[in-house]
């Protein structure tokens, strides 16, 4: 039977619970200046006080019962003890913003702020005038922490749900284009190429017994295989390509989830651009854009384009932290890269990089007025 493997917090949390724990030096100086059973006391609340701060982070159904718990040793350890230890509260101010639903979201709040204040009337008179100074604006802050920690949360699921959706979106788009085209294929290439077969069986019967007939019979299969090609280059022409202008619309929207300012410079459009080079340009800004949302730390970007007689260039830049201290890109031995230096290879293009104040990234793409690789095949084909 396998055993799952313990977590003390959640492991796709990182080291934010940890650095939490060490705020957890306060309560346990002031009840060091304790005596006797008072210090055992305080010190076993505190102690259970951080077995209800590690339950939170994984309780469900429990979650309530935990959070009155952490409450109520807040409560206790503030009246019972030093007035400071007040502080605990920032603990309990961020898993209260966990509340999806209203009406427990207020009811923690309320209970909550009764924590906060009860005890400060009751230690009024060991509070001296500079004490309650002080208090005073951490009691605020810990009374705006649940919404500010509410609203974090709301907007980390909505990301979560549009990324799904997007993927989902993405999936369904994948589908239909399969089955479109396997449909395609069966109506319309399907009972070409059983007649070809057939008519090629036929000729190979009548070659000694019928030459001129045979021959008649290759001259149709000639004919039905230029209909065919004609039926390809059909679905090759109306394959679905992902233009430019459409990822310049996905980027857009994924850069504004992230609270970064996006800026387009140029047309997008890219009339009499091949679908071809649209396609490896939409796929580069792509990855350009995730590169940027992943490990820029920036807030502002920029997409510009420029098309010229004999060059396509595109640049994507950020304000962010750029390039380290040796020079290097940090992202250089990426497969993000790899792949986009890769794709622009098919069509000569070329990427470069450079940092000053923040990453730019420059694609160029040499413009060439030849007929598509599918056509070139079809062209030859039909010359033989």
């Amino acid at each position: 039977m396998k055993c799952s493997r313990f977590h003390l917090f959640p492991s796709e949390l990182g080291f934010f619970p940890y650095v939490w724990l060490i705020y957890m030096s306060m309560p346990i100086f002031y009840m060091s200046q304790e005596q006797g059973w008072r210090r055992i006391v305080g010190y076993l609340m505190i102690a259970l006080f951080l077995v209800t701060y590690r339950q939170l982070y994984f309780a469900k159904k429990s979650f309530s019962y935990w959070l009155s718990l952490q409450m109520l040793l807040a409560f206790f350890i503030c009246v019972a003890y030093s007035p400071y230890n007040l502080f605990l509260g920032f603990y309990t101010a961020s898993f209260i913003g966990y509340y999806k639903d209203q009406k427990r979201f207020a009811i923690a709040l309320a209970v909550f702020y009764v924590m906060l204040i009860l005890p400060l009337i009751l230690n009024i008179p060991r509070l001296v005038r500079q004490d309650v100074f002080v208090v005073l604006p951490f009691m605020v802050v810990m009374m705006m922490t649940p919404f500010g920690m509410r609203s974090m949360f709301k907007r980390q699921q909505l990301e979560r749900d549009l990324n799904e959706a997007n993927e989902r979106i993405k999936e369904l788009v994948k589908r239909e284009e399969r089955m479109r085209i396997s449909r395609d294929l069966h109506d319309t290439l399907g009972h070409t190429l059983s007649l070809i077969t057939l008519k090629s069986q036929l000729v190979t019967r009548l070659l000694e017994r019928d030459p001129k007939k045979a021959l008649l019979e290759a001259r149709e299969i000639e004919q039905t295989s230029r209909a065919a090609l004609r039926q390809v280059r059909e679905l090759v022409t109306g394959m679905r390509t992902l233009t430019v202008m459409e990822e310049l619309k996905a980027s857009e929207r994924i850069l504004e989830s992230a609270g970064i300012q996006y800026q387009a410079e140029g047309d997008f459009h890219l009339e009499g651009i091949s679908g071809l080079i649209q396609n490896i340009i939409s796929m580069c800004l792509k990855e350009a854009v995730t590169n940027i949302v992943k490990h820029s730390q920036a807030n502002a970007c920029t997409i510009a384009i420029e098309q010229t007689s004999g060059e396509l260039r595109l640049t994507i830049s950020d304000n962010g932290i750029g390039w380290n201290e040796s020079h290097e890109p940090p992202v250089t031995n990426g497969n993000g890269l790899k792949g986009m230096r890769e794709r622009l290879s098919l069509i000569d293009g070329t990427l470069e990089l450079s940092s000053s104040s923040g990453m730019t990234v420059f694609i160029r793409i040499p413009i060439v007025i030849r007929t598509t690789p599918s056509d070139d095949i079809l062209t030859k084909i039909e010359q033989i």
